[in-house]
């Protein structure tokens, strides 16, 4: 069973146009999918579940659709919340919130602050994040420290590098999952992808169940991951 698992939600679009509606009706039926990954993950004893809810490049997409993916994440925050901390799973959001307004902060910082003690599962909720602001916002903070004489630069190192992204807490990535038949990373995790394994699945993110998520686990747990040995030396 991998320690951390991340997924990217993609589909859900399509899945509403195979029904006839409209893309945002998608985006809404994705949130029971949601529900059952996190359920998935509580339950097979996964440590961290990181989700791509909202990238920095989809401000560019239609208004209206931002806008509700806007307001899904506002529902999440104010009935899921409760929901997360009585089943022991502590929220987190990555993604630079300088993007928010102050209310939608302050709604992600009580959420955050309600779970903060819980064990079971850490839930990270990618919003407005990309892979590159992840690395140049950690190369920032180096920076700084290098700047106040709190590091040497000799003394930057990819040990250091992990200490000070936003997954620094925990266990390194393991698996990551894209739905909906496209086999392309799309800027999340790019640091923390170096040695995860990659699952590509047809299934379209509202469709994407307890069921399929198994499957994906099923895929994983056959795979001999090297990280950079020989077969032979790790089957030795």
């Amino acid at each position: 069973m991998p320690k951390h698992v991340a997924i990217i939600m993609d589909g859900n679009g399509r899945w509403a146009k195979s029904k006839g509606k409209i893309r945002t009706f998608g985006h809404k039926a994705g949130v029971e999918s949601v529900r059952a990954a996190v359920s998935f993950a509580r339950k097979n004893g996964i440590e961290s579940l990181t989700l791509f809810a909202f990238s920095s490049e989809n401000w560019n997409r239609p208004a209206e659709e931002v806008g509700v993916l806007m307001d899904l994440f506002n529902f999440v925050l104010n009935s899921e919340a409760k929901k997360l901390n009585k089943n022991d799973v502590k929220l987190k959001i990555i993604g630079d919130k300088s993007g928010f307004d102050d209310k939608l902060v302050k709604k992600i910082n009580k959420a955050e602050e309600l779970t903060k003690h819980n064990t079971s599962l850490i839930l990270n909720i990618a919003a407005n994040y990309g892979g590159r602001w992840d690395i140049v916002d950690t190369a920032k903070k180096l920076a700084s420290e290098v700047k106040e004489g709190k590091l040497a630069v000799d003394d930057i190192d990819e040990s250091k590098f992990n200490q000070l992204n936003c997954l620094s807490d925990q266990a390194e990535l393991d698996l990551l999952i894209r739905t909906g038949g496209e086999r392309r990373i799309s800027n999340f995790l790019l640091w923390q992808c170096a040695y995860a394994e990659l699952y590509f699945t047809q299934t379209l993110w509202p469709d994407f169940d307890e069921d399929a998520f198994q499957l994906a686990v099923d895929d994983f747990s056959e795979r001999q991951r090297r990280f950079g040995l020989t077969g032979e030396q790790v089957s030795a």
